[in-house]
């Protein structure tokens, strides 16, 4: 009997080994992963808090709220079941519609680009009749979540494409931790950014002078946000596009740039200076995919 007790107690620590093995397994693939989406997240943390701007304060944080149930929507009711589905039955069209992904977010960079060289003249509203808060409200959240499926679809495809060869559990369980932990902290970091200069009022009213620091640094902190997104879009999507393009075997472009890396961080002596240059060169690949894509998406988007 003291045996068997042993057998199973044995048994039991081995499932529980196997299992704190599996568990590991995911966070490290959903760790790579979300690092590898860096530069989607990034974008999808810049662009939100746009989508609060012209309501009242108490009006914010529920909008957020709002949109961040959306994109968990997005993700856990089409887009997971989507990629395992896609991963079981066609994973040769994962690359494809990665790239797809990449074309897409080099042109929503270099538009950003664009608009910054020439500002768009804004138009007249002055005789726009009255808008209800509530309609306005509900067309913003409707084009927050719109937007977040597109970014989201990208997050997941990256994901899934960073994993190793695993049976389907593990894949649900890693797409499944990404898709939480990128909308937890995306929409958390959002909702700190928008509500940090309310917080900074507060701490004005209260005589605490680091509060009017806090008011003037905000705008600053969402231009640079805004910057970096754009800057990640634009690099992220040109390091997707030059991967495709080795998978398709066309890698005439890709090790080129490689070379290069390699070169200036061997004359210089550091893989920094070797990461930085493979970035710069993905970052000009995708502005100019971007640039080129501008006048087709541009019109099909009705940008």
């Amino acid at each position: 009997m003291s045996t068997g007790l042993l057998a199973l107690l044995d048994d039991v620590a081995a499932i529980a080994k196997v299992a704190a093995a599996s568990l590991d397994d995911v966070a490290l693939q959903a760790g790579k992963a979300g690092a590898k989406a860096a530069g989607v997240v990034i974008d999808d943390a810049a662009v939100t808090p746009r989508y609060v701007v012209g309501f009242d304060a108490k009006r914010e944080l529920p909008i957020i709220g709002r949109i961040a149930m959306g994109s968990l929507r997005n993700k856990f009711l089409v887009l997971l079941p989507a990629a395992l589905l896609l991963s079981a039955f066609a994973p040769w069209l994962i690359t494809p519609l990665l790239v797809l992904g990449g074309i897409y977010l080099c042109f929503e960079g270099s538009e950003k680009v664009a608009e910054w060289i020439r500002p768009h003249a804004p138009e007249a509203a002055a005789d726009a009749p009255p808008v209800d808060a509530l309609h306005l409200e509900n067309e913003r959240v409707a084009g927050a979540i719109k937007t977040d499926f597109i970014l989201s679809a990208e997050i997941m495809a990256i994901a899934l494409a960073t994993m190793p060869q695993s049976n389907i559990w593990t894949q649900a369980a890693v797409l499944a931790l990404v898709a939480l932990v990128i909308t937890v902290g995306v929409y958390g970091v959002v909702a700190i950014i928008v509500k940090a200069d309310d917080v900074g009022a507060a701490m004005v009213r209260r005589g605490i002078s680091a509060g009017a620091l806090l008011v003037r640094g905000m705008p600053v902190v969402l231009k640079v946000l805004s910057v970096v997104g754009t800057a990640a879009m634009i690099w992220v999507g040109g390091g997707i596009i030059l991967h495709g393009l080795e998978e398709f075997g066309l890698g005439a472009l890709p090790h080129w740039a490689h070379g290069v890396a390699a070169a200036a961080g061997r004359a210089v002596g550091g893989g920094v200076v070797e990461w930085v240059v493979n970035a710069a060169i993905a970052g000009v690949v995708g502005l100019a995919v971007g640039f080129a894509a501008m006048p087709v998406l541009g019109r099909l988007l009705h940008k």
